[in-house]
């Protein structure tokens, strides 16, 4: 890795959000990466209600600490008045406001775009909804698997026998992917060309682009891709196999030429190549069984590395089908120095990955991942509060 020579591409941007769980904090989170100071506004009864998802890194959440790292937690009360106007001075100078507060919450509580817009004509307003701010769902809440329900994953994940959902909180991901890219698309437009625009994403709308491909061959296709498993439905070879050791290899075949590879340097059957039963692409997924039957007997009888070793020599792109903690040793990742160290509360530590995009002569923001409150005193000093004021807050339970 290149040794940063500047500061990350957001320093002196400010990021206020009222946020909670996963969708918004992660594109916050992204934010502050790249350099951004985030406000996290937080309740004072306990604070992000993900900090309590479960107590897997010494402590604190798994969630948790993924998402909230390089950011500043105030709390605040903003059922109260005194709460609304400590909010209102922290949006003065900020660049960026999120929230994916319940439906109608932010409305309620004189956070809607419009009002935003209007007492704060600088600042960029972005809200994350499950089914948008409009329409008929519009107050429906939603969480990341009825998403997945709603947009038709759950229906093509899974076995023959029965439907899964995915095994990470993928609805919450893509939204605040797209919330994220929304924002720097917006701080770009104020930048280059002096207007502000408002950002919205839903969880619906944003695992809707990514069902687009099976979307496609529903509609044109006349049904829906079959659940597979680990088998691709509109591709064969294409699947995980289980190896004489039991461990199991997936691998793929994408053209002719490759299909040839296999049969000549992988399976020793040459002769399959043009059996007009797997002669073309379609014609092997119309005979998906019995070409898993023959790939099959292949694989029982070598164990998992001979099998990678011998799909490598025939330039068949293949891997073993790893568990987590397999994951977690991968050699890519600690060749590459992925790994870096995150202090959490109570002067503890995890080890977290560097984000995935490298920006040449500049280093992620990789801070601690704060204690519920832990920056409530500092913010409101930085606002004009002295000591009294800060201790009556307290006492009223605005902090």
């Amino acid at each position: 890795m290149i040794d940063p020579v500047e500061e990350p591409p957001l320093t002196g941007i400010t990021v206020v959000s009222v946020e909670q769980a996963v969708a918004a904090p992660f594109a916050t989170r992204q934010l502050a990466d790249l350099g951004a100071r985030v406000i996290k506004v937080e309740r004072p009864d306990g604070g992000d209600f993900a900090r309590r998802y479960d107590t897997a890194v010494h402590g604190e959440s798994s969630y948790f600490v993924w998402l909230n790292r390089s950011k500043e937690s105030i709390t605040l009360d903003l059922a109260t008045d005194r709460g609304k106007e400590i909010l209102g001075r922290l949006l003065a100078d900020a660049d960026v406001f999120v929230q994916n507060l319940a439906p109608g919450a932010a409305a309620r509580l004189g956070l809607g775009t419009d009002v935003l817009t209007e007492r704060f004509p600088r600042l960029i307003p972005c809200s994350v909804s499950g089914y948008g701010t409009s329409g008929p769902w519009a107050d429906r809440k939603a969480y990341d698997l009825l998403v997945q329900c709603q947009t038709g994953l759950v229906s093509l994940t899974g076995t023959p026998e029965g439907s899964a959902r995915t095994g990470i909180s993928v609805a919450d991901i893509a939204a605040g992917m797209y919330a994220c890219s929304g924002i720097l698309t917006a701080l770009f437009a104020r930048a280059t060309r002096g207007t502000v625009r408002a950002v919205e994403v839903s969880l619906f709308e944003a695992l809707a682009e990514w069902m687009s491909q099976p979307a496609y061959y529903t509609r044109y296709g006349g049904g829906q891709p079959p659940r597979l498993g680990t088998q691709h439905a509109t591709i064969a070879p294409y699947g995980a196999y289980p190896a004489a050791d039991g461990k199991e290899v997936l691998f793929s075949v994408q053209n002719e030429r490759e299909w040839s590879a296999l049969c000549e340097r992988f399976l020793g059957r040459p002769d399959l190549v043009a059996d007009p039963r797997f002669a073309t692409g379609p014609d092997r997924v119309a005979h998906r069984e019995e070409l898993n039957t023959v790939i099959a007997g292949r694989f029982r009888e070598l164990d998992s590395r001979a099998v990678m070793k011998l799909l490598d020599t025939a330039g068949i792109a293949n891997a073993g089908v790893n568990d987590v903690a397999e994951f977690l040793a991968h050699p890519v990742l600690s060749a590459r120095q992925r790994w870096r160290s995150v202090a959490l509360p109570g002067e503890r530590t995890v080890s977290a990955l560097l984000p995935p995009v490298d920006l040449a002569g500049t280093a992620p923001r990789m801070d601690p991942v704060p204690a519920v409150g832990e920056h409530t005193d500092a913010i409101l000093a930085r606002l004009g509060y002295d000591a009294d004021d800060i201790e009556r807050l307290r006492a009223a339970g605005v902090i």
